[in-house]
């Protein structure tokens, strides 16, 4: 039951017409449908009225009070609700975070298509209709010495298409210790069996000799299957049969030996010491038929399935019914293309494309660039904050190269007047928001993963944060 006390202050609350003279509403009744309007006022009405009830000791908000809530609602409705973020995480390649960040080259890309009309299926010269995948076929051939090459709209896609255009209804070996399961509970062999395709499992956990998949052949064998992996490591007494071996044994049987590469790179990161992930050239050298890899991880692109390899196979995807549905749109295609563009020179693509610059900073400059980033904190937070620089490891992140550790040197934030869940929090609902990583009672940044134009913005989002 209501007290005498909680059914005045309910009467107190004004009526939804009332709220809407506002002058905070005004110029949103201006820019929206009065509908929408009237509902967030609706609401925040509604919210006082919990509040009372649910609460003994009764408050009446004011009606500027409301308003303000009103307004806060419209704003969330209104307002983008994907935005930039700054990641001080030292992940290079989150995948909470959007995973790869473009180049200028390739943002500029789709700004272009997305203002005008493109030859996105239009071949200029001739004046015919086209192909859409001839904008990065040929880049992609001289890239990885594929004879030809397709995109789809990821790499998840990529392995499906593969197994459903070219193995439904027949078996594909694959090894025990590869049967991986990715993000988002993706496992190949969920995904095989949705293909169409038969899993045919060889070999053991560690330990898988070609004379495994030798044995499993059958006239029913439609495809031997490789998934590299690349977001785990089986270390210790192993062995594994190689892409030679693979592809010898796979042509005698006139089927096709297929790779799910994961990451893929172009890029060679065993000659800076960093990894062992061989690059798509180097697979394909090896004897692979087809390869699939992702374009928003190690390639430092826009999210796709990348599927290159030998052009009998490729031309049998291309005229798969399937291939529609997984088909990549104009912007993806640009960025894609403008981030190709940047291999054909190693050195540039090193230097422009974000994704491998950050993983091939060197430990000097990191530590440098914690100094600044720290005197720049200090600078807004005052006495607020403690705050060091200390050594530390990023990581590549994305499902790539697990284990790989990249020395670095982070700026390490204790809070003094606020608690660090607080801290981290406004932080987060900043204008800006900036993503760091707790660990030891303190929020670590790694410079690794922000651009020290970053810098000013990371300040600024801690001077908002401490006066909140």
């Amino acid at each position: 039951m209501t007290t005498k006390e909680q059914r005045e202050a309910l009467r107190r609350l004004p009526a939804v017409h009332e709220l809407l003279k506002r002058e905070e509403l005004i110029p949103w009744l201006e820019r929206l449908p009065r509908e929408w309007v009237t509902r967030a006022a609706g609401d925040a009405i509604a919210m006082g009225r919990r509040e009372i009830l649910e609460n003994e000791a009764v408050r009446v908000r004011s009606t500027a009070e409301l308003a303000a809530r009103a307004v806060v609602s419209l704003r969330r409705l209104t307002e983008p609700r994907l935005r930039p973020v700054l990641n001080g995480t030292g992940v290079v390649l989150h995948t909470n975070l959007g995973r790869a960040v473009l180049s200028e080259a390739a943002t500029e890309a789709v700004q272009r298509v997305a203002r005008s009309a493109s030859n996105l299926e239009f071949r200029l010269e001739e004046g015919v209709r086209g192909s859409r995948y001839d904008h990065v076929e040929d880049l992609l051939r001289r890239l990885t010495g594929a004879e030809a090459a397709m995109v789809v709209n990821n790499n998840a896609a990529a392995v499906f298409h593969v197994l459903q255009a070219l193995a439904r209804g027949k078996e594909v070996i694959v090894s025990r210790g590869q049967l991986v399961e990715i993000g988002g509970s993706f496992r190949v062999s969920e995904i095989m069996r949705e293909s169409g395709g038969r899993l045919v499992e060889v070999g053991t956990t560690n330990k898988t000799r070609i004379r495994d998949y030798e044995q499993a052949l059958t006239d029913e064998t439609g495809m031997l299957m490789k998934v590299h992996t690349s977001n785990f490591r089986i270390i210790g007494f192993t062995e594994e049969a190689s892409r030679h071996e693979l592809a010898t044994l796979a042509r005698k049987r006139d089927i096709p030996f297929f790779e799910d590469l994961g990451s893929g790179v172009l890029y060679d990161l065993k000659a800076h010491g960093i990894g062992d992930e061989p690059t798509v050239r180097e697979c394909l050298e090896e004897g692979a038929d087809l390869l699939s890899f992702s374009g928003d991880k190690l390639l430092g692109g826009p999210q796709a399935g990348i599927i290159v390899g030998k052009k009998s196979w490729i031309d049998r995807l291309k005229k798969n019914q399937l291939t529609r549905s997984l088909r990549v749109d104009k912007f993806t295609l640009a960025a894609l293309e403008a981030t190709l563009h940047h291999y054909l020179n190693p050195e540039e693509a090193a230097r422009e494309i974000p994704t491998l610059r950050q993983i091939l900073k060197e430990e000097g400059e990191l530590q440098s660039a914690a100094e600044q980033l720290a005197e720049r904190i200090r600078g807004a937070a005052g006495e607020a904050l403690g705050i060091e620089t200390v050594p530390a490891h990023s990581e590549v992140g994305g499902g790539s190269m697990p284990g790989v550790e990249l020395p670095t040197h982070c700026v390490a934030i204790t809070p003094r007047q606020i608690s660090l869940t607080q801290l981290e929090r406004r932080l987060r609902q900043a204008p800006v928001p900036v993503v760091g990583r707790v660990s030891q009672d303190r929020l670590f940044l790694d410079p690794r993963t922000l651009e020290e134009d970053d810098f000013s913005q990371v300040s600024d989002s801690f001077r908002y944060a401490l006066q909140i």
